[in-house]
């Protein structure tokens, strides 16, 4: 067998060892250039080293195996891979031949002209290092605009060791200070053959696109999402008193938040955003690209190593 394995900041070949110890596999350390290199891949990190590499993931359609490193690791906790032990238990049955593959969607998100139309691809690559699409750029837990990009924004701005620490929590205050709500327009589409539908077209606090479940280390802000069901699920806050949402906040952790009357939760499969005034929009804790976006589903996109 020959694996390979990608290491995001805070992992290291020390992480690959106890691996390397359950087969006698030959290691490619890095993200190989074609599938012939590798039959499986396995990378060390977070949310954020998944996402850089999701472009070239969906393109080699190899066995990806997520190890959780990072300080969030919600795409890891979406697959039940909660430890480095249940990950070594899911890399031991795949190698004896006895493991489980499961096809998951991927969300999509594209720039969008003022006009509604895909915008020209940018010549460069904003500093995150995301990997673009002709069309877009994939990520796989959740995405959005207002409150959480700006706490995702100073979130990112901490240290490794506080980010590790609650670094979502430590960044909520200051971004709910100095934050101003955008007006939004949010308007789905059901299927090909049918216009967009306005959902939304009011200020909001946050609106997030989810294909997982949870952000910012466990919050439930799409309680109802599943990695492999072709919807995406979409929440928006409505402006409310900033102590309100103080109050709101921790319903994010069982997801009751849902039941709020300024929340509106619903499942779309396609849905554009347009601000005003521009807004940033994040995704995977990523800096994506500034609205108006299109955001879709493509089925079926990455095979990934489960226990």
């Amino acid at each position: 067998m020959r694996a390979a394995a990608i290491f995001g900041l805070s992992a290291s070949e020390r992480d690959l060892k106890p691996f390397q110890k359950e087969s006698d596999a030959s290691w490619l350390i890095g993200l190989p250039v074609s599938s012939r290199e590798a039959d499986a891949i396995l990378i060390f990190g977070g949310d954020g080293t998944v996402h850089r590499h999701l472009a070239q993931l969906v393109k080699l359609q190899l066995p990806v195996l997520v190890v959780p490193c990072g300080s969030g690791n919600d795409f890891a906790r979406a697959l039940n891979l909660r430890s480095t032990r249940d990950a070594l238990s899911a890399w031991r049955e795949f190698v004896s031949g006895r493991g489980r593959l499961r096809q998951i969607d991927l969300g999509v998100i594209s720039s969008l002209d003022a006009g509604g139309t895909p915008a020209p691809r940018d010549s460069a690559l904003h500093s995150s290092g995301n990997q673009k699409l002709e069309t877009g750029n994939y990520f796989c837990c959740i995405g959005g605009v207002g409150l959480d990009v700006e706490v995702a924004r100073l979130a990112n701005q901490l240290p490794g060791a506080l980010r590790w620490r609650g670094g979502y929590l430590l960044s909520l205050l200051p971004a709910l200070f100095r934050f101003q709500p955008p007006a939004v327009e949010v308007a789905t589409q059901e299927n090909l053959l049918s216009g967009f539908e306005t959902h939304h077209d009011d200020p909001a606090m946050l609106v997030a696109f989810a294909n997982g479940p949870t952000f910012g280390g466990g919050l439930r802000i799409a309680p109802g999402a599943q990695l492999d069901d072709g919807k995406l699920e979409v929440c928006i806050v409505s402006v409310m008193a900033k102590s309100r949402l103080l109050r709101l906040f921790p319903s994010l952790y069982s997801g009751t938040h849902v039941k709020f009357r300024e929340v509106k939760y619903f499942q779309a499969e396609r849905l554009r955003i347009v601000t005003n005034p521009l807004s940033d929009v994040y995704a995977d804790g990523e800096y994506i690209c500034s609205t108006p976006v299109e955001i879709k589903l493509e089925r079926a996109a990455l095979r990934v190593i489960v226990p």
